[in-house]
């Protein structure tokens, strides 16, 4: 009798165990769409159709996979599998969507193959509502409807992680010319990505005068015969401003800044009582005529709520880009509270304005908790308002032509809610038009992996390219890949390379014309060189491996590019898990010959200091200053040597500048270092010494630092000139 439940009890087991199993392997559609709420996607929407497993290509098949129209007509999709083989994307038709049809369906059969042979149980179908451009909010309800559908989703992710954590208890033509030599004046600029679109600095001048941010206070200094200066003003600001992005244009200095708003009632009292969220901090222009430099006076200012996110000038109209996070957790106790994003305008009166809720546009396959607001201006015309314009969702990575504004956006709204903040996030991008103050929003799309920052975008003969990274290099189950994309000026897919540098990631790159550059890393530093002179078909022609990274890349010759990055070394793990480490060991600079496409070289290094030592050019790509006519290559850098003692200490040495000479056939020759450190090093590096930027004025070198500014022939390296600035912060 024993043996008889034994055996049915070993039956039963087994026969629990096969429905798991059937369970878990069955091929799935794991995209978080839920409801019956039919979204909203504009005329290009690329879908993307995310499966458990990897599929079949034989699935890439119009039968299964289609998108209709309300009179149940068929588009011509065509149909791409990820680089991954876990996604279908569906691209648009060749002219996009017609809104014109009142609805649309996405289908997907259950013919579908998994490259293991299992098969999709359970067709599936999706509904969506196409429209020609960014739909508007239009009232107070659907604001707050907007909000409140984002506070259940955090509240639902919460309730996941902390379900989770509970169960698991225990475990170009566009790349910037810096050759400036030619100008009238000789004046340096702006290192900047695109010749002719200005970015906001630290430091401008105008061959006269320099104009510096530092801390609570901008300077004007000026610049005379012979090395000798002279500090004509301070414009001094209360601490509640902070000053750190400047504007030159003609006559006009803009300043552009932080702003923190201090209240005498708390912040909770104020939107309860007004039904108002009160404007905390803000981005400030400050705009001032300085055709007497000796006393500058203030002709405008420009507040929009929000952090700082970049900017940019052409022709004399500055476009502005703050990101704001509404506190919207009020609406929880009271969904009539109004966090709209504010602004004001000095030119039309200064009071505090609210965005009016028919003028918030929002991308209609995106919730992002937060806003992005565009301010346009025109320099020359001080009396009329600041253009705004206004969207739901926010991007930090910003790359401007003269014609184009492009932002770059994590998208993580159709991710499974487990692999979010585990899945790298595909990208959206959105493209607007300029003309003059008017920036209107064209198109978008969706690509996948992660934009690095603004040299990872490029737009080129009507073209937009990009490289992304999908995955997360330290992941060894899901190992990351990088990829570029070539989009054409709808923004849809005209050329691509996938899969490049398997569990790397990008560290920089480069983008020349039809020359394309990329760095990425883990142990080693592949160099890829892509010809993209054909958008619909680049090519990988070179790659070449060398110890190290660059994290900036720049364009020396058509033959010639610079790589500034860090130096590395393969050390043996001498802890419990057998291994090697990377371990940092100086700033790299690299001279790379690619005038063989096909077989690029490292032909010169330099290789500065040990571990520890650092320049804000690893960062910030205004930092350097280079011509090449004048033969100059120079940056600020703090230098550390590394101790005899153990691997995690490093010996301060050196804090100022360094001044290089490149030629292609003898490499970098150190011409001078420049500090402004008055007698022996110091123990510790110090901040009012530190060397923030160099700028030329015709033969003479300019070197700022918060405590002085000191000047030097360029053919000499001779020291002509010191001003001591005071540092600090004024109170």
């Amino acid at each position: 009798m024993m043996k008889k439940w034994w055996i049915l009890g070993s039956v039963l087991i087994l026969a629990i165990a096969g429905l798991a199993f059937v369970s878990f392997s069955k091929l799935k559609v794991v995209n978080a769409w839920e409801g019956d709420e039919k979204p909203i996607v504009l005329t290009n929407k690329v879908w993307k159709v995310q499966f458990s497993e990897k599929i079949s290509e034989k699935s890439l098949n119009p039968s299964l996979v289609y998108v209709t129209n309300d009179k149940g007509e068929k588009q011509e999709n065509t149909l791409t599998l990820s680089d991954d083989q876990k996604s279908i994307y569906i691209n648009p038709p060749e002219n996009g969507y017609d809104p014109r049809s009142e609805l649309y369906t996405l289908h997907f059969k259950k013919g579908i193959e998994s490259e293991l042979g299992r098969n999709l149980l359970t067709s599936h179908s999706m509904q969506f509502i196409v429209k020609e451009s960014l739909p508007v909010v239009g009232s107070q309800e659907k604001l707050a409807g907007y909000f409140e559908e984002i506070l259940k989703e955090q509240k639902k992710a919460r309730r996941w992680f902390e379900e989770t954590a509970t169960k698991d208890g225990a475990k170009s033509d566009t790349s910037a010319e810096a050759d400036k030599s030619t100008s009238a004046n000789d004046v340096s600029e702006t290192n900047v990505q695109v010749q002719g679109v200005d970015e906001a600095d630290i430091v401008k001048t105008d061959g006269k005068h320099i104009f510096q941010a530092e801390q609570n206070k901008v300077r004007i200094i000026k610049a005379n015969a012979g090395g000798q200066m002279g500090l004509l003003a301070t414009i001094a600001y209360k601490e509640s401003f902070t000053p750190n992005q400047l504007f030159l244009e003609g006559d006009q200095l803009v300043v552009i800044g932080y702003q923190y708003h201090n209240f005498q009632r708390s912040y909770e009292e104020i939107a309860k009582d007004t039904k108002i969220a009160p404007m905390m901090q803000s981005t400030k222009v400050i705009i001032y005529n300085v055709k007497n430099p000796a006393k500058p006076a203030q002709i405008r200012e420009i507040e929009l709520e929000g952090s700082y996110v970049s900017s940019r000038k052409v022709e004399g109209v500055v476009y502005l880009i703050s990101n704001h996070y509404p506190d919207f957790w009020l609406l929880e106790k009271n969904p009539e509270i109004d966090i709209r994003p504010k602004y004001s305008d000095s030119a039309v009166g200064g009071k505090e304005k609210k965005v009016s809720y028919d003028q918030i546009r929002y991308f209609p396959d995106s919730r992002e908790p937060n806003y992005t607001m565009i301010a346009a201006f025109d320099l020359a015309k001080p009396e009329k308002e600041a253009a705004i314009t206004t969207y739901l969702g926010c991007g930090n990575q910003i790359y401007m032509s003269k014609e184009n504004l492009y932002l770059a956006v994590q998208n993580q709204t159709e991710q499974p809610m487990d692999e979010r903040g585990i899945i790298a996030p595909d990208t959206d991008i959105h493209k607007f038009t300029i003309n003059g103050t008017k920036v209107s929003h064209h198109s978008s799309t969706t690509v996948p992996g992660m934009v690095l920052n603004q040299f990872s975008m490029d737009e080129h003969n009507d073209y937009f390219r990009l490289v992304t990274t999908k995955g997360y290099a330290w992941d060894e189950s899901k190992p990351s890949s990088n990829h570029l994309y070539i989009l054409d000026k709808n923004l849809k897919l005209a050329g691509k390379i996938e899969g490049l540098a398997r569990g790397e990631r990008i560290y920089s790159a480069r983008f020349m014309g039809d020359r394309i550059y990329m760095v990425t890393f883990k142990e080693t530093d592949p160099l890829f060189v892509i010809e993209a002179s054909d958008p619909r078909n680049p090519k990988v022609l070179g790659e070449l491996k060398i110890p190290g990274f660059s994290n900036y890349l720049h364009p020396y010759d058509e033959n010639h590019i610079i790589g500034f990055g860090q130096d590395t070394m393969i050390v043996a793990d001498k802890g419990t898990n057998s291994g090697t480490r990377i371990l940092t060991n100086g700033v790299k600079i690299s001279l790379f010959d690619v005038s063989n496409m096909s077989n690029p070289k490292e032909k010169f290094t330099e290789i500065i200091g040990g571990r520890g030592t650092y320049s804000p050019l690893n960062y910030d790509h205004k930092a350097l200053l280079f011509n090449k006519k004048k033969n100059l290559f120079a940056f600020p850098i703090t230098v550390y040597q590394n101790s005899d003692k153990n691997e995690y200490e490093q010996i301060f040495e050196y804090q100022g500048a360094y001044i290089y000479n490149i030629d292609p056939a003898t490499g970098f020759k150190l011409k001078s270092k420049i500090t402004h450190i008055n007698g022996q090093m110091p123990v510790y590096e110090e901040y009012d010494s530190s060397i923030q930027r160099l700028l030329y004025i015709g033969d003479t070198l300019y070197a700022l630092s918060p405590s002085k500014i000191t000047s030097y022939d360029l053919k000499t390296n001779v020291k002509l000139g010191e001003l001591g600035l005071g540092g600090g912060i004024n109170k």
